[in-house]
């Protein structure tokens, strides 16, 4: 009963410590090899502590049964005595398979481990060459490649190294293995070696001290003559030593192979020479050389070979790298080859490409090598081959954000670690994650996850991966590269005297002025002027696209300086590049915006969300601005809290306008013209109705707490009831009241006189906001009659005395803020005159025509070009709304579909009744459209209200750019608009005037 109950124990103490086949590893450890140590407790431990103990216990069993008696009982007890080998060995043993099967070959190399001074533990390329110097064929080369393999792997798994101390191991292995083998060659070949000088140009991820445990090994070969020899027989020598090494390391003897040399970097490929001299490497690149060469030249590291040779070609290719940047699309050019990159992975693998697919280690490899390049060419501590410190580099400067630097740092060295335990297992080259569930355990394992390795292990993949995903869109295809990296040499770091160059040739109107704006954004040390300096030259291109460059300069200064110290401001900038762009084409448009900015500058926050430029319904706004004024001590501070929403919205609702308008470089500018200028129309009515809503509810409240002795409605009219309101439209407007139950007449007419002119005096009060005046010059007797009427009186009046002009005003009433029923009933009982019954007779249609006509002579500001004025000139506002409301008062009563407030609404339902045809209807609309374009235009460029162009000039050519006209074509603009407006007044012409 003994035996059954040992080996019951046995083999459940082997399934704790991490075997998944006790029953096999119970055999091995019976083993005679194994004799004198397999009931010490402390190998088990050991061996349970790898990240494959079955494989390492395999591996344990062949070293042991490969050595001979003497060298067992050595190997066993220093196996049992010391723990430094121990945990080297069995490390070893138990992540790669493949070393186990170069110990079992070689059983003597375990002894590579046993030494433990400060050298063994952080070799470097004198140590690595040491141990390859006995190495005098290709077999002996890999044997001794291997063992000092052995001793990288040991160190790596015991975590005695880090991620990027091992890659940097694997790239010195590398080159003293290219050295020996150059040697091989030069010993094969004397005559070859004497006639000829050639330099061994490492390139990739040997250039970059970064290397894998198996990699292809990137180079370039540059040759040369010795003095008295003829170049192109030196040439033809260094081929053939050139070849000989690439042959020594690649080809497969008995002994397997080392990695593939691959010089398919060279100029032109596969199909250049594979050597070339120094002043023909030169030529081509100087010449030929596409994008992804000074790309891949980065990391270009002389390594073997004629060290002055070597030293001489990275110093001739050196400026024309960091001169990259300034290639013609140099930036697209690298976009695409990463797309490149990812296009030609098999869809099968893509989800399992820890290298080239989406979140993995290319990503991070690629916008580290964009922003070098980008960057480098004024900033020489960017200048490294290595990844994670040209990443620690580009943080300190300022270039990426070191919480974003962080995390890529910790992601990249994750995924690097993956991909060298993928890769030690068998030394392949390979960058697939395993699907195998034993696989996916011992990776797991080898990287520290213990408790449930496979899931752990997918988790904390996937999460890096996200990561890097993440913050590779948002760095390397930020469009801020794109426009730095077109920018002429030595402006992504601007000194002073380069900056006023810069600036007269950008058009600059005060270089001088500028340039101090420039030196105090960008002057001093701080980190805030390290990203200055990055975005400058970005921003002044992007300013230099506007009609007023120094405008967009100054106004940049102002809000940097209001939120210079806020720790969100810049980084939005540096790492949103719409937000950057946005604010770029909204500083330099025009005064209305950025005066708007300026008295609330984190307004600025709206131009890096994708829908923080969208207008918010009227629901929302007036919550806002009711819930403001509520909270308010008294009246004067509800409607300035009123006033402050309106000017943050107003902000808004300029800005998408805006950037809209211009479009940017990854949106074009929106072509639909008529819905940019009904979203302005609809979203500067809506937060006019809930200003005015906020100023009612504050006088009110104020005198008389939460309800006014009579019922009250504000009715807006002309632009502001049709929702057509321009930036710098007055609010027109009627105001209706009813007395409660109760309440006196006359005591209900003086609260609601009262509340209307306290909501005027309110809204009137001196402030930095933009004003908001309250017309209700449309009401009954005009400035004669009282500013408020009841129900009763407005009917009374209509019946009595109302003109045919009247009904036409209250075409576009609409109820806009108060009692909506009290609206409601009000519009109730305007419909019968504004669609009167079988239409207008002629003697109405008369009048209409006569008033027109006298509006047009007497009007029209004197000295105004008629041709020119949006509202009351040829084909202008007037003569378009004129037109659809007389088709409205003569044709709603039978057409529903012009019941309604908006003018182009209205036009397109008149079309659908085909009371006017298709080619005018378009004719009328497009002349509208434009002329409304226009006065927003001229108020965001001007800052104030304007019915006609611009006379200065540069305020013309913004209005220009607002409408899509590129620079120097103001007088197409005013052509076209002639042309435009003529058009509609033949139209006008014809269905208005019947002529």
């Amino acid at each position: 009963m003994t035996v059954p109950g040992r080996r019951s124990s046995t083999f459940i103490r082997l399934l704790r410590s991490g075997f998944t086949d006790p029953s096999g590893a119970a055999r091995l450890l019976d083993a005679d090899a194994l004799s004198a140590v397999r009931a010490d407790p402390v190998l088990l431990d050991a061996l349970g502590s790898t990240a494959d103990p079955d494989l390492a216990l395999l591996g344990l069993v062949r070293l042991a049964e490969a050595q001979r008696p003497e060298e067992l009982r050595v190997l066993l007890d220093t196996l049992v005595s010391a723990k430094p080998l121990r945990d080297r060995l069995l490390g070893v043993l138990g992540a790669s398979e493949a070393l186990g099967d170069h110990l079992a070959r070689h059983p003597q190399d375990w002894q590579a481990l046993v030494t433990y001074e400060a050298a063994d533990l952080h070799p470097g390329l004198a140590e690595f060459e040491r141990g390859l110097a006995d190495a005098h064929d290709p077999v002996q080369l890999r044997v001794s490649y291997r063992r000092c393999l052995l001793s990288i792997a040991a160190r790596d798994v015991c975590g005695t190294t880090d991620v990027q101390q091992v890659a940097a191991e694997l790239a010195d292995l590398a080159t003293a293995t290219l050295r020996a083998a150059l040697r091989i060659a030069s010993a094969a070949a004397p005559e070859d070696a004497a006639r000829c000088r050639l330099a061994v140009i490492a390139m990739g991820k040997c250039g970059g001290n970064e290397l894998n445990y198996v990699s292809d090994v990137d180079v370039i070969f540059v040759g040369d003559s010795p003095d008295g020899e003829d170049e192109g027989r030196a040439v033809q020598a260094a081929t053939r030593l050139a070849s000989h090494l690439m042959r020594i390391c690649s080809e497969t003897t008995v002994e397997g192979t080392i990695w593939p040399v691959d010089a398919n970097l060279r100029p032109e490929g596969r199909n250049g020479p594979l050597v070339r001299t120094l002043a023909s490497h030169l030529a081509y690149y100087q010449r030929w050389a596409k994008t992804w060469e000074f790309q891949a030249l980065l990391k270009a590291r002389a390594v073997a070979g004629d060290e002055t040779l070597g030293a001489e070609y990275i110093e001739a290719i050196s400026p024309l790298v960091w001169q990259a940047a300034e290639r013609e699309n140099f930036v697209p050019d690298v976009q695409k080859m990463r797309r490149r990159v990812v296009d030609n992975i098999p869809a099968a693998q893509v989800d399992r490409e820890l290298k080239l697919g989406p979140g993995g280690l290319r990503d991070v490899e690629f916008a580290v090598q964009l922003l070098q390049l980008v960057h480098g060419r004024t900033d020489a501590t960017l200048h490294s081959g290595t990844t994670l410190d040209a990443l620690h580099a580009l943080a300190a400067g300022g270039y990426v954000g070191r919480a974003d630097a962080a995390q890529l740092h910790d992601a990249y060295r994750f995924l690097r670690a993956m991909e060298h335990r993928i890769q030690l297992y068998r030394l392949r080259r390979t960058h697939l994650v395993p699907e195998d569930e034993n696989d996916l355990r011992r990776l797991g394992r080898s990287m520290g996850l213990r408790t449930e390795p496979v899931a752990e292990l997918n988790k904390a993949w996937r999460r890096h991966a996200s990561v890097v995903r993440r913050l590779h869109e948002k760095i390397f295809y930020r469009p801020l590269l794109d426009a730095v990296a077109q920018l002429a040499p030595g402006e992504a770091r601007l000194s002073p005297r380069a900056a006023g160059q810069r600036l007269e040739a950008l058009g600059y109107a005060d270089p001088a002025a500028a340039l101090r704006h420039l030196e105090a954004l960008a002057s001093g040390v701080s980190r805030k002027a390290a990203i200055q300096r990055t975005l400058l030259p970005v921003m002044l291109g992007w300013f230099a696209d506007s009609a007023d460059p120094d405008a967009g300069l100054l106004n940049f200064r102002k809000v940097s300086d209001a939120l210079g110290k806020t720790p969100w401001y810049l980084r939005l900038l540096r790492d949103e590049g719409a937000a950057a762009e946005n604010l770029a084409r909204v500083l330099s448009a025009g005064r209305l915006a950025p005066d708007l900015l300026m008295r609330a500058p984190e307004a600025v926050a709206l131009l890096g969300d994708p829908e923080g430029l969208q207008p918010r319904t009227h629901e929302a706004l007036e919550q806002e601005v009711l819930a403001a004024v509520n909270r308010a001590e008294n009246a004067e501070a509800a409607v300035a809290a009123a006033r402050g929403v309106r000017r943050r919205e107003l902000f808004r609702t300029t800005a998408g306008d805006i950037i809209g308008s211009y479009g940017t470089e990854d949106n074009p500018a929106e072509e639909d013209h008529g819905a940019l200028v009904d979203r302005v129309g609809s979203a500067v009515s809506d937060l006019t109705a809930a200003t005015i809503a906020g100023a009612l509810r504050a006088a009110v409240r104020e005198q008389w707490g939460d309800t006014l002795p009579t019922r009250f409605a504000v009715i807006g009219v002309g632009r502001f009831g049709g929702h057509e309101l321009a930036y710098g439209s007055d609010a027109d407007v009627l105001f209706v009241h009813e007395p409660r139950e109760g309440v006196d007449e006359q005591d209900a007419a003086k609260a609601a006189q009262a509340v209307v002119s306290e909501m005027r005096r309110l809204l009137q009060l001196p402030s930095a906001d933009p004003p908001l005046l309250i017309d209700a010059d449309l009401r009954p007797e005009g400035r004669s009659g009282p500013l408020v009427r009841t129900l009763p009186s407005y009917a009374a009046y209509y019946r009595r005395w109302s003109l045919t002009w009247e009904s036409q005003a209250l075409l576009r009433a609409a109820t806009v803020a108060g009692d909506q029923e009290l609206g409601s009933r009000f519009i109730d009982l305007i419909d019968p005159l504004r669609y009167p019954v079988e239409g207008l007779g002629d003697d109405a249609v008369r009048e209409i025509r006569r008033l027109k006509a006298r509006m047009e002579s007497e009007r029209l500001p004197r000295g105004a070009d008629p041709t020119l004025h949006t509202k009351l000139g040829r084909g202008g506002l007037s003569d378009v709304e004129w037109t659809v409301q007389l088709m409205q008062m003569r044709h709603a009563w039978a057409e529903p579909g012009l019941r309604t407030t908006r003018t182009r609404e209205a036009l397109a339902a008149s079309h659908a009744a085909g009371l006017i045809p298709t080619e005018e209807a378009q004719i009328l609309d497009e002349a509208w459209v434009l002329a409304t374009r226009v006065r927003n235009a001229v108020m965001l460029v001007r800052g104030r209200a304007g019915d006609t162009f611009p006379s200065e000039a540069r305020e013309l050519a913004a209005v220009g750019r607002y409408l899509g006209y590129a620079e120097g074509t103001a007088g197409d603009m005013l052509e076209d608009y002639r042309r435009i407006t003529r058009r509609a007044r033949a139209v006008v012409d014809e269905l208005f005037y019947g002529s």
